[in-house]
């Protein structure tokens, strides 16, 4: 996937647990492993939002693009699943278009 998530230095450099940032952000950990290994289809503004809040930092210290060839596209359609329940359950205000499956929000 040409976007790349970076949560995990970010964690590094703050020397957070991932437990301890899903508390603080108010997302389950299942979720923010979704976001942080990459497999969100999508993420709330709020969400990222929150993030940038707890770990003092702009959305592209968490997000970058990177060109690719589209080769783990397959992989990624069928992943998410833990977050889309959750996505459904949650408010879908400020969601991403698209963000019905796979989502990563506010949980």
């Amino acid at each position: 996937m040409p976007i790349v998530v970076d949560i995990d230095v970010m964690l590094a450099r703050r020397k957070m647990s991932v437990g301890e940032l899903a508390e603080r952000v108010g997302i389950t950990p299942a979720n923010l492993a979704v976001l942080k290994n990459g497999r969100a289809k999508a993420v709330r503004f709020s969400t990222l939002a929150a993030l940038c809040e707890v770990l003092e930092c702009q959305p592209g210290d968490l997000l970058r693009w990177e060109a690719g060839d589209g080769a783990d596209a397959g992989a990624a359609a069928g992943a998410g699943a833990e977050a889309e329940a959750e996505s459904r359950a949650g408010d879908s205000a400020g969601a991403v278009a698209g963000a019905g499956a796979g989502a990563v929000g506010d949980g």
